[in-house]
């Protein structure tokens, strides 16, 4: 062979580079590929060809569903007879599954079980379910999975375990949406003792769901009007708590405020503290301790939501950090009453001492907008930095207008740092 065949063909070894790749990268890359993608590498090398049926994450989202439901090959019976394939053909663990059970109606959840059952003996360790049809009731395979760390379930389940429940050992992550807890758990206490995450949103009788977290660090609670707080017992490591909640917090029933405010009462350790809407006058007494606080969708034009704001902030001695969130433009308000109310408050508020760090994000450049920012700015002597954001599409002059006017605003602390993000 010549010189030039030698170096046009080289080796087998070096013809096949992609045959002698490490098993780690292989699997690395297969990690990256939507699951159609990574079961056609099949036809890369003879190397490849079973390759996918050992990874231990499967992925079979939402994005995975509509593409076949767009070729039309989703039909109830279509769409179990894919997953059944997949799951058939694959060897070893799984220890993580993304299933989203997609929108069409079956007969019953029958197979949809039967995966469950699969994964609950072979050591799943993050499971995330994502449901579009009718109401799940989740199965009892699922709480016997013992070594869970990540549990997820997305929209209409039903959470119902078995009277002999004692909690999952290992699990670090849990996040319920639109969950309803059935009757099973009332007055029931379900351990958790390696808990760190806890988000709940549109969730229903949350009151049953009573557990002890002793290590839990964040709490998100998203909730209906009638939805109320877990009763979370010996959770003394929070240290960032979010409420957002779908109407006022004024109109919340005497008994549920005196659980809040007992709740909140018996955070020690509780450094952040975000709520929405108007603050109640009967939570700032008990959360006096916090040290960031955020406003969520927070409109600064509505004279009601900024008095609460600025209520807060003052019953707030503590407070090192602030995280101000805009909420959605406000619909043929008038704005004069509350820029009356910042002017006026401009000369009578007292001084924020420790608060070093402030974000005002997603704002519209408003009146009001403008006299709050140089509200803090006037009244915070150790401020470090104040990273502002505008909304909407980037606009160069209106940017700059905005930019002129903030740095025409008195600071306090001479070290106070300026920072306007593009929109």
């Amino acid at each position: 062979m010549t010189d030039n065949h030698q170096r046009r063909f080289g080796t087998s070894a070096e013809e096949d580079r992609i045959s002698n790749l490490p098993e780690n990268l292989i699997d690395s890359i297969l990690e990256k590929l939507p699951i159609q993608d990574a079961i056609r590498t099949n036809i890369l090398s003879k190397y490849w060809r079973y390759k996918w049926t050992t990874m231990t994450k499967l992925v079979l989202d939402k994005q995975f569903s509509d593409k076949f439901a767009k070729k039309g090959a989703f039909d109830p019976n279509g769409f179990i007879r894919i997953t059944n394939q997949i799951l058939n053909l694959h060897k070893g663990a799984i220890l993580k599954l993304y299933l989203h059970i997609p929108d069409m109606i079956l007969d019953s959840f029958q197979e949809v079980d039967q995966w469950i059952l699969l994964l609950s003996r072979n050591g799943v360790r993050e499971l995330i379910l994502a449901n579009s049809n009718q109401c799940y009731q989740l199965p009892s395979f699922v709480y016997s999975s013992l070594k869970l760390r990540k549990l997820q379930f997305q929209t209409a389940c039903i959470f119902n375990p078995p009277l002999d429940l004692q909690g999952f050992l290992y699990l670090k992550a849990l996040f319920f949406s639109n969950v309803i807890f059935g009757a099973s758990l009332h007055g029931k206490l379900i351990n958790l003792p390696e808990l760190k995450y806890l988000k709940l949103m549109y969730c229903i009788n949350v009151h049953h769901f009573n557990i002890q977290a002793t290590n839990l660090e964040t709490l998100i609670v998203i909730t209906y009007p009638d939805a109320t707080l877990p009763q979370l017992s010996h959770s003394q490591c929070l240290t960032y708590v979010l409420m957002y909640t779908l109407t006022s917090t004024q109109s919340v029933a005497q008994a549920e405020r005196t659980k809040l405010v007992t709740y909140v009462r018996n955070l020690p350790n509780t450094l952040q503290f975000s709520i929405s809407e108007k603050v109640p006058t009967w939570l700032p007494g008990v959360a006096n301790r916090s040290r960031h606080w955020g406003f969520i969708d927070i409109k600064l034009d509505d004279l009601d939501q900024v008095q609460g704001a600025l209520f807060m902030l003052r019953n707030l001695p503590n407070l090192e950090r602030l995280s101000v969130l805009k909420g959605l433009p406000s619909v043929n308000l008038d704005e004069q009453p509350a820029i009356s109310y910042l002017e006026a408050s401009g000369c009578s508020i007292q001084t924020f001492n420790q608060l070093k760090i402030v974000e005002i994000l997603l704002i519209e450049g408003s009146k009001p907008e403008l006299l709050f920012i140089k509200l803090l700015l006037a009244h915070s002597p150790i401020l470090e930095k104040m990273t502002i954001q505008l909304n909407g599409p980037a606009d160069a002059h209106k940017s700059l207008n905005f930019a002129k006017e903030v740095m025409r605003f008195r600071r306090i602390s001479a070290n106070a740092e300026m920072l306007l993000l593009d929109p």
